[in-house]
């Protein structure tokens, strides 16, 4: 008999698949729309990546993220953005300048999209492509510090 441990075992991606399309689902208006878009630029990009739900709790309903040897980004929808973190923004080339939120970190950044904005799908797949790249070099980029 197998020993009992307290980790949750990881959700199956199928699993993890449905749930993002109840949550596309569920966001009815524009916030869905753009979701949906995203997550199929994001399979464009990389036909390989792997579909999780993190940190669902009783006070929130969950993450979907993108994984690849590591995480690429998640997807987060709330009032008036859908927010895409990239989990090493800081280490990715941006030549498309699509992040625009979470700049100052040493590690992660953000792409906001409001209602009516259009990303750039040839750029977007790029950094995704990118981000995957890095996760799969086993190295890590150098990132940029402030001297104290």
């Amino acid at each position: 008999m197998p020993a009992k441990t307290s980790k949750k075992p990881a959700e199956p991606t199928h699993s993890a698949s449905a749930r993002i399309d109840e949550r596309v689902r569920e966001l009815d208006d524009w916030r869905g729309a753009v979701l949906k878009r995203m997550r199929a630029l994001i399979h464009a990009a990389d036909p390989e990546v792997v579909e999780e739900w993190k940190w669902q709790k009783a006070t929130s309903p969950g993450t979907p993220v993108w994984s690849h040897d590591g995480g690429i980004c998640t997807g987060e929808t709330y009032k008036s953005v859908v927010k895409l973190t990239f989990f090493k923004g800081a280490s990715l080339k941006d030549p498309g300048k699509l992040f625009n939120s979470s700049l100052d970190g040493n590690v992660r950044r953000a792409i906001d999209i409001h209602e009516g904005e259009v990303i750039d799908a040839t750029a977007f797949k790029a950094l995704v492509r990118a981000a995957v790249a890095l996760n799969t070099s086993g190295g890590k980029k150098a990132t940029k510090r402030k001297s104290p």
